[in-house]
């Protein structure tokens, strides 16, 4: 008998809790406005999201002559905490329900070995949760650079040499974390997820530039999962038959000309720094940016030619998606003055990520913050105020 409006209760209090990450701080009448609710409703649930210590008063504002008090969300008040793995490095990434950082670290490790990576995430969740010890944590998701299947918490990742590898049972098994809290995802789809969070376009494509070349694809403001969570493996397009063999076992994919290990090997000689695994993507970057804004000829060249591929790629996928906008990542915004094309195909925007190599992380934390967007109630209520 009381399913129906405990659901509604739990479905305006997730209501409200979004107003105010979206357009915070604002008053009762202001989020009555916003959020299409009575008056007489937003009180007593404010009150409620209160009493869980997800908002707190933001001083006062008068509107049409009257004053009102205007509440915000608590800053710490949960936090989710983000894994990403690349080939030779892990990282974590703390946010709360503001968006704000909390935390960042990376760490080098031998990704070929699955054992070894849950180890060290393992580490990394630990020292996250110790980091942040005024914040609750709600959930841990981790982003990989393959396919995932966060119903079964497997993944398998070609560039790691990963198949079906149990990642949440896994990472449960070391930390003693509860499985209903941890989750597994594509790197490409969380830092789309991050994307379209910053900037809410109903329909977005976020294109990685890393190693692999995936898109995560956000269509009328839903994520693009495909039949066999496969949607987005773009950089296996075909786009030259006779160009160079690729680790898929076809020739000339979009990857094989636009994906970082081509970019480099074409950019500079194997001995050179940039080839250094254990330099972070960013510092290897900012060595090239200065070799193109010195004018070095194969910098330059490397450059001219990524650009003249990727916007070959990018006509497909506006294209075939027509998408509002495609946001470029990973070294394609790093190096945005030569890869990233402010004209549009078809109504479609190019812009480059704010977020560059961390947008995957950011993804991940956000990505864990959902079970209190969805559900605040899963937040409990604090010691000595009434439920």
């Amino acid at each position: 008998m009381h399913a129906q409006p405990e659901a509604r209760r739990e479905a305006n209090l997730a209501l409200l809790l979004r107003t105010l990450r979206s357009s915070g701080p604002l008053s009762r009448a202001q989020l009555a406005a916003r959020s299409g609710l009575s008056k007489a409703t937003v009180s007593p649930l404010l009150t409620k999201l209160e009493h869980r210590g997800l908002i707190e008063t933001a001083g006062t504002t008068t509107t049409q002559g009257r004053p009102g008090r205007l509440v915000r969300l608590r800053r710490g008040a949960v936090c989710g905490i983000g894994l990403d793995v690349h080939p030779g490095r892990l990282g974590a990434t703390v946010t709360d329900l503001t968006g704000e950082l909390h935390l960042r670290r990376h760490a080098t490790c031998d990704t070929t070995s699955p054992d070894h990576v849950l180890d060290r995430l393992a580490d990394l969740t630990r020292t996250a949760l110790r980091d942040v010890p005024e914040a609750g944590w709600v959930g841990v998701t981790v982003a990989v650079p393959g396919r995932a299947d966060p119903a079964t918490g497997t993944a398998t990742a070609v560039r790691l040499r990963w198949r079906g590898v149990a990642v949440l049972d896994g990472l449960a098994a070391r930390t003693g974390l509860p499985l209903a809290r941890l989750d597994v995802d594509n790197e490409a789809n969380l830092a789309a997820f991050a994307e379209h969070d910053a900037d809410p376009v109903d329909d977005l494509v976020y294109l990685g530039g890393g190693r692999d070349v995936h898109a995560g694809v956000i269509a009328g403001g839903r994520l693009v999962r495909g039949a066999a969570n496969r949607a987005g493996d773009v950089g296996h397009m075909v786009l030259d038959p006779l160009g160079a063999p690729c680790g898929c076992g076809k020739r000339g994919c979009w990857e094989t000309q636009v994906g970082l290990d081509a970019f480099l090997h074409a950019a500079a000689p194997r001995h050179d720094q940039v080839h250094n695994p254990h330099l972070p993507p960013g510092e290897r970057m900012t060595i090239l940016r200065t070799r193109a804004e010195r004018g070095e000829p194969r910098t330059l060249d490397a450059l001219h030619r990524t650009a003249a591929a990727l916007a070959t790629g990018l006509s497909v996928v506006a294209s075939l998606l027509n998408p509002e906008r495609i946001v470029l990542g990973g070294y394609f915004a790093a190096l945005q003055d030569w890869l990233v094309t402010p004209q549009p195909w078809g109504g479609t925007a190019i812009t480059a990520s704010a977020l560059g190599f961390t947008a995957g992380g950011r993804g991940a934390a956000l990505a864990a913050l959902r079970r209190v967007l969805d559900d605040p109630t899963v937040v409990p209520v604090k010691e000595g105020t009434p439920a």
